[in-house]
């Protein structure tokens, strides 16, 4: 079996690896520059900050929703390479019109600034959403099939830290500099999927239904109604609900209990980021390129252990002087820095090591022809188990719960993670 870090060297990986990882780096360069800079030099009011956050996110996963059956189906009938090019030209023009809300804004109108990039915001969704089946579907056509599990574990560690570094970059530069920048990253992104091998329909073609409610329905009841798939998407469309837990809590954490500022938040999500990716190549490197959940539960259990472990060392925080947040470096100074870092980046890893190997699953248990479906009906239930985690959060915040009993919730959440991975485990043996 070719080594998965080999994979990087061949032409039917590299250039889907590098097409995915300046989209999901540009993505998060142009969304983290235009939340900073709405929190920071537009807005002034708590509530506003908030409400405009919770729309740039729910507009980013409504496309999801609504368009990823689509988006499967033409996948799946329509040379994905071909897809790519369309996409890629796209983002383009995507981030024109970000670059310019950005602009504006900064110019002093903010109206029409926020309009134009809240629409570049709901676009960028749709890019993903008609990318999003292609970056996992395409790899069982070019790779071999022990080969699957590698390139899957390169792009999800890589998306992970695109996704890192477009978040720290967008912290450091100017929103000129910005602006500027997801221009440039989108022009390379067009030649890098320009250089993507051909990915031919392999099976009969399909009448493409562009009803999006009809078509969703149908491409799920098509897709889980197969034993391994319907496991395998439970599994982790649960964690994603976990995650959105997760993702959700950690800001006001690390801002309420931790006393810590911005840049500490910044750090935690470098953290995550990087165990993630972390998580995805120890995993491969474990199974060997065999594609197995059979260390999933031990995985995912481990996760709930730190879990408790973070809550429970978040309780004896000594927290900052009123009126005051720790800096990274007052942060790491701390007695119990080390634990709390320990603690988040065992997390991540073991997180990526749960839902890698599940990824997997997706893309080869059915046939070739229907693997971008069948990613797309994954990405509909992920999307509404995204949407569950936050109203969970939402909901239990209203009665009072804190973020860090919130904790004891996701470690209960990874039991019952354990448990799917485990029945998918059994289907497979």
């Amino acid at each position: 079996m070719l080594n998965a870090l080999g994979l990087l060297k061949e032409r039917r990986f590299l250039p889907i690896f590098t097409t995915q990882f300046l989209g999901a780096f540009n993505d998060n360069l142009f969304k983290t520059s235009m939340v900073l800079f709405a929190t920071y030099q537009v807005y002034n009011d708590p509530k506003l900050e908030s409400n405009f956050n919770a729309l740039a996110t729910g507009l980013a996963i409504l496309p999801f929703f609504f368009l990823s059956a689509l988006s499967g189906q033409l996948a799946d009938t329509t040379d994905k390479a071909r897809i790519i090019r369309i996409v890629k030209s796209a983002e383009i023009l995507i981030m024109l019109i970000g670059a310019a809300g950005l602009m504006i804004a900064r110019s002093g109108q903010s109206t029409l600034g926020i309009v134009l990039m809240l629409v570049a915001v709901l676009c960028l969704g749709v890019h993903s959403t008609f990318f999003g089946p292609i970056k996992y579907a395409i790899l069982p056509q070019h790779l071999k099939d022990d080969e699957v599990l590698g390139g899957t574990g390169l792009v999800e560690a890589g998306t992970y830290l695109a996704i890192l570094l477009g978040t720290v970059v967008a912290g450091w530069i100017s929103i000129e500099a910005a602006s500027i920048l997801v221009l440039v990253i989108a022009v390379i992104g067009w030649f890098a999927g320009r250089q993507v091998p051909p990915a031919p329909r392999l099976g009969p073609e399909l009448t493409v239904s562009f009803n999006p409610f009809t078509s969703s329905w149908r491409l799920i009841s098509a897709t889980m109604h197969i034993p391994r798939l319907f496991m395998a998407i439970c599994a982790i469309s649960f964690f994603w609900t976990i995650g959105a837990i997760l993702i959700i809590t950690f800001p006001p954490l690390v801002k309420n209990l931790l006393t810590a500022d911005k840049e500490v938040a910044s750090l935690v999500i470098a953290i995550f980021s990087i165990g993630v990716a972390i998580g995805s190549v120890i995993i491969n490197t474990m199974l060997r390129g065999e594609i197995s959940a059979k260390f999933g539960p031990p995985s995912v259990i481990a996760m709930g252990v730190m879990v408790i472990v973070f809550s429970l060392v978040s309780r004896t925080w000594t927290p900052a002087a009123d009126g005051h947040l720790y800096s990274i470096t007052e942060f790491i100074a701390q007695p119990r820095a080390i634990l709390v870092i320990g603690s988040l980046t065992a997390i991540a890893i073991t997180g990526g090591m749960f839902v890698v190997p599940l990824y997997a699953f997706l893309t080869t248990t059915v046939t070739k022809d229907q693997t971008a479906r069948t990613v797309a009906a994954n990405n509909v239930v992920n999307s509404g188990a995204m949407v569950v985690g936050a109203i969970i959060v939402i909901a239990l915040t209203a009665v009072g719960v804190t973020p860090q009993d919130m904790m004891f919730l996701v470690a209960a959440m990874c039991v019952v993670s354990a448990w799917l991975a485990q029945q998918l485990h059994k289907l497979c043996d």
